[in-house]
């Protein structure tokens, strides 16, 4: 365990980060990995396999779990108040089902605490990791994070609805009736007119 202080950006802004980041390494299984002191977010192989001994250290917010991106968060189900923090790894900036994934812990799941993307974290995917529900990021230690976290705010606008607007565009977009009228009237053949 690195006891280098690294910085992550949660809640739109850049904070340290007290919690390191269980990994396996080659050859070892994620299930029999040592879980040592401190902030640890373990992988999923591992909660499973020592779930009696972590759901102690879980109990003080001690213990956070991760999901590889062919993982399903419903193995979880109903055990989501145990964690102060659950995270989703990208293992490469173009696998997007780590996006899935946060929809499902926050729509369908409830997940209402941390949500952290770790992995191979870039700028441009921000933005929409925020829309599905991260909260919290942790980008790649060689990009610049005062850069990243621009990446919040390069849009000032959304089509499609979401994790953070439900509605969308042509539903939040308040018009007149006379508008409406008018809009519809010189484009009756247009099926998408007055939107």
């Amino acid at each position: 365990m690195s006891n280098a202080v690294t910085q992550i950006i949660k809640n739109r802004a850049i904070v340290a980060d007290d919690w390191f980041v269980l990994r396996a390494g080659e050859g070892q299984e994620a299930s029999l990995l040592e879980v040592p002191a401190g902030k640890v977010i373990v992988p999923l192989a591992t909660w499973l396999a020592q779930h009696e001994e972590l759901a102690i250290r879980a109990q003080t917010g001690q213990i956070g779990v991760w999901f590889a991106s062919d993982e399903r968060p419903e193995t979880l189900q109903g055990q989501f108040g145990n964690f102060a923090v659950v995270a989703v790894d990208f293992p490469k900036f173009t696998d997007g089902r780590g996006m899935s994934i946060a929809y499902n812990l926050r729509m369908r799941l409830g997940y209402t605490g941390e949500l952290r993307a770790i992995g191979d974290v870039l700028r441009d995917q921000l933005f929409s990791m925020s829309r599905v529900g991260f909260n919290a990021f942790a980008p790649r230690p060689d990009r610049s994070i005062e850069d990243a976290l621009k990446g919040l705010s390069d849009f000032s606008e959304t089509y499609q609805a979401s994790v953070d607007q439900k509605l969308p565009l042509f539903r939040r977009h308040a018009r007149s009736a006379t508008d409406a009228a008018s809009t519809a009237s010189t484009a009756s053949n247009d099926i998408g007119a007055g939107i």
